[in-house]
């Protein structure tokens, strides 16, 4: 009886022991499956103008840690070098020509939506469980503008609110964090209040396509001092994650909307407009110290964040996922670029490891149609007209106050990285060019470029963009 009792009481204590284990185990493994938070930060108007992409002079100790703790992405590129068309494609993982987003500052108040099935990728997001946040104030003292600048009208709310705090508790976030301090502009007002750790405009590199100018080199030193005070700005946005005990769960991207505010970078086709900083981390999740060579495309940051989140990006996405063991890699990266505002124009570009095709469909019109934005808010706009009446440039700034533009570029990227000698018309070129139009050719008609048809209302802009 003793016996027997003994054994029915060390029976009960056995269940209780596993029964009480059996949360702790099913805890650690939610735990390990739990989604993690996204976190993508926009810094407005850059390129790969950051130390720890080789800029001299310039400092930026935090983007360069980010850098250190994960994937530094050398071959980013937008697939437009402005920032509505650019952002119309982040959101929905498509090809802004693809969609009819590809005129900038296009379709404000005719009531145009997306095609079917197209949407933002928050709408699955949301579905999914995420909190979906563009946020307005990171943290004290920096704010961060709720900018969407869509070239479309969603039928939905896009974001459910402007801070990760305001989600329930224990539910998954994605943050959008726009940073305008690399704006040109009024965001520049910040910076040239910001004293250090100032540039020494005598001490920049200026590119040979620029000319050695005190305006031109002051204008480039406001611009490398506004990526630091926005690095500082990473920063305490970074901290607040550490904060919270959220960094170790929290996808961190850092990325650039568009190229570098710049003459003949943003709003045209050159890597200056297009190349673009893209830097993720993930504690635990992607190894630390990572260079990455592939060719990507900006809405591949799309697919990938709906992949991360567990999901499956939909059939008809462009955009290609970066992680995991579905990652696919891209041979080469398409750009476009057409109206700008209130200028009328059609650029495609084909972007290679090696190679950069740029067709020009309105070759007539010179780089430097008339644009509002670029003649008042771009100091070196009018300064290459001055010096190019009074004979001063050389023959690398000279090509772009030429009169027309060449119907076809060719540049190869390896032995010319400032795209300065087009290559187009030259025989040991040829085969190249062929194979640069026919994927062109292809990639037009497989995306049904929405730019081969003429706009039938142009939005004239009122403000600087």
């Amino acid at each position: 009886m003793l016996k027997s009792t003994f054994c029915l009481l060390l029976g009960l204590i056995i269940s209780l022991l596993m029964a009480f284990q059996e949360p702790v185990t099913s805890r650690h493994s939610q735990q390990s499956t739990t989604r993690p938070n996204i976190l993508w930060i926009l810094s407005e108007d850059i390129s790969t103008d950051l130390a720890c992409y080789g800029m001299p002079i310039v400092q930026t100790p935090v983007l360069d840690q980010l850098a250190r703790d994960g994937i530094r992405y050398t071959n980013a590129f937008t697939t437009a070098p402005v920032c509505s068309p650019s952002r119309s494609a982040l959101i929905t993982g498509m090809y802004q020509t693809s969609i009819g987003a590809h005129n900038h500052r296009s379709h404000r108040d005719d009531d145009y939506h997306l095609p079917k099935p197209v949407k933002p990728i928050t709408n699955y997001l949301r579905d999914a469980g995420y909190y979906t946040v563009n946020v307005k104030t990171a943290v004290p003292g920096v704010a961060t503008p709720t900018k969407t600048d869509f070239n479309f009208i969603p039928d939905q709310a896009v974001f459910d609110g402007t801070d990760w705090n305001q989600r329930k508790p224990g539910q998954p976030f994605f943050a959008q964090v726009t940073i305008d301090e690399t704006h040109r502009g009024k965001a520049w007002s910040t910076v040239v209040k910001q004293h250090e750790p100032h540039i020494d405009p005598r001490r920049v590199v200026m590119p040979p396509f620029y000319p050695d100018h005190p305006v031109a080199r002051a204008d480039w030193a406001t611009y490398l001092e506004s990526i630091q005070l926005m690095d500082s700005y990473v920063g305490k946005i970074l901290e607040r994650l550490q904060q919270e005990g959220i960094a170790d769960n929290t996808l961190v991207i850092f990325i650039g909307d568009n190229g570098r505010c710049h003459v003949r970078d943003k709003q045209f086709l050159y890597d200056g407009g297009i190349h673009i900083p893209l830097i993720m981390r993930w504690p635990g999740q992607l190894k630390a110290h990572q260079v990455n060579t592939v060719m990507v495309s900006a809405i591949d940051i799309s697919a990938t964040i709906l992949n991360v989140a567990g999901l499956t990006p939909p059939a008809y996405m462009e955009g290609q996922v970066l992680l995991g063991p579905t990652a696919r890699k891209r041979d080469f990266i398409v750009a476009a670029r057409d109206r700008m505002d209130e200028t009328v124009d059609r650029m495609r570009c084909i972007r290679d490891r090696q190679y950069k095709y740029i067709k020009n469909y309105m070759p007539e019109r010179p780089y430097m149609q008339p644009n509002e934005y670029k003649e008042t808010q771009y100091p070196m706009w009018n300064l290459l007209k001055e010096l190019n009446r009074e004979g001063k440039l050389t023959s690398a700034q000279a090509k772009f106050v030429a009169p027309v533009k060449p119907a076809e570029e060719l540049y190869d990227i390896i032995k010319d990285p400032y795209e300065l000698d087009n290559q187009a018309g030259l025989p040991n070129y040829r085969k190249t060019l062929r194979i640069m139009q026919a994927r062109l050719e292809k990639w037009i008609v497989k995306t049904g470029d929405k730019g081969q048809w003429p706009e039938e209302k142009i939005w004239l802009p009122k403000t600087s963009n």
